[in-house]
């Protein structure tokens, strides 16, 4: 895209919300490229580390579809955009079919709520970071106990919460 003269930032929060979507289900710097900056920052809850410009942030997308390749990314609510900052809800869907890191796949179905928090400039995202559920993925794919469950509350004891010291 460099040396075009089309315009590429999306014109509302809804627009903006589209293209990022879209992104992620592509996959592809270019697709990143219609909503972010090319030094775009980005962290999740997947990753050890956050990932800079367009081609680190669509390997991380990359890695997510090997995961789930036939995920979808779902508008959930609305969008909002203004002064400079973002708030883009979404829901990810999908069947976690490949490996994932060290993580063999399970073949469970997991549903994920979450919001991307963006800092924009110029229309486009500069810096994003993702708020979802690590902790519900898990128990989706089948790794940790359900929330309030006695498995829960034995690896609670194990972690050390919830024993009282003796008198």
């Amino acid at each position: 895209m460099s040396g075009s003269s089309i315009d590429r930032r999306p014109s509302s929060a809804g627009g903006l919300a589209d293209s990022w979507r879209a992104a992620w289900s592509e996959g592809t710097p270019q697709a990143f490229g219609a909503c972010c900056a090319v030094a775009v920052h980005y962290e999740d809850p997947l990753l050890s580390e956050p990932v800079d410009g367009l081609d680190g942030l669509a390997q991380h997308a990359a890695r997510l579809r090997t995961a789930l390749p036939d995920m979808r990314v779902e508008p959930v609510g609305e969008p909002v955009a203004d002064r400079g900052y973002g708030c883009l809800p979404w829901r990810i869907l999908g069947t976690h079919k490949g490996s994932a890191g060290t993580l063999p796949p399970t073949g469970r179905f997991v549903v994920l709520h979450g919001v991307h928090y963006a800092e924009l400039s110029d229309g486009l995202i500069h810096r994003a970071r993702g708020f979802f559920d690590l902790y519900d993925a898990a128990v989706q794919l089948g790794l940790l106990p359900t929330r309030g469950s006695i498995g829960e509350s034995a690896i609670m004891l194990v972690r050390g919460f919830g024993l009282r010291p003796r008198a």
